[in-house]
Order: C-alpha cells, then structure tokens, then sequence
C-alpha cells in the first residue's frame, strides 16, 4: 500500500484529505508538520508521495519559521530525498502562484484549495505516484 505523508496545519483540511485518501484511493496516510519529522519520514523512505502545504503556521526548523516552500527545497536540494514526488498545496490560487510556487519550491505537482472535487483530488495524487 502506498503512503502519503499530508504536511498540513489545518487539522480539518488534515482529516479531510486523510479520509479522502484512505477511502477513495485506498492510500496510507501519515499526517505531521513537525520539519524533523517530516524530513526522517522522507529520509527513511516512510512515505511514497508528500501533500505540502505552502503556508506553515507553526513549522520551526533548526530555530526558525520555515513554510512549505522552504521545506520543499530542503528535500529537493537533498539526493537522498530528490526524487520523493511534492504536491503542493495551498489556498493562495491568485493568477500566477502556481507557476511561482512551483518555479520557487521546486515541487512536482500544485492542488489548490479548498479541494472540491474529491475524486479528482484523488486522482491527482494517484497519477503522481511512483509506480
């Protein structure tokens, strides 16, 4: 069974995306916006595909705030990590984020929220897997 590991604030959108993901598209999930965390789950190969949210409200790393896109260009910038697919996800959707966000990141993949259609959400994250 493949895992995603959802990098995520918002308790509710964590629980929404987790349920949507085990029922739907019958995945593993693991949830965390603990930096160190995140970076041992990626290191140590724990998760097949990370769901990243851009803005991070309480994610510190080695001291400081870091968000989403920071945290992605750690993993990206890492060789052990490199290949571990990113979906970035966000509420910030104004014309041109996508394109920044994943020029500036270095992300594999860009959802906006709120996710409305669940299938399609699903489907995204399926077709970004690892076979």
């Amino acid at each position: 069974m493949k895992t995603v590991l959802i990098v995520e604030d918002d308790m509710i959108n964590a629980r929404v995306f987790s349920k949507v993901l085990t029922k739907r598209g019958g995945l593993s999930v693991k949830h965390t916006e603990n930096v160190d965390e995140v970076m041992r789950i990626a290191q140590n190969r724990e998760a097949d595909i990370i769901l990243m949210d851009v803005s991070l409200s309480h994610s510190m790393y080695q001291g400081k705030p870091v968000d989403g896109i920071k945290i992605t260009q750690m993993l990206k910038a890492d060789p052990v990590t490199a290949s571990l697919p990113v979906i970035l996800v966000t509420a910030h959707a104004m014309q041109g984020d996508r394109e920044n966000f994943l020029k500036q990141s270095g992300a594999d993949g860009y959802i906006s929220k709120p996710v409305v259609d669940h299938q399609k959400f699903v489907d995204d994250i399926l077709g970004m897997l690892p076979k």
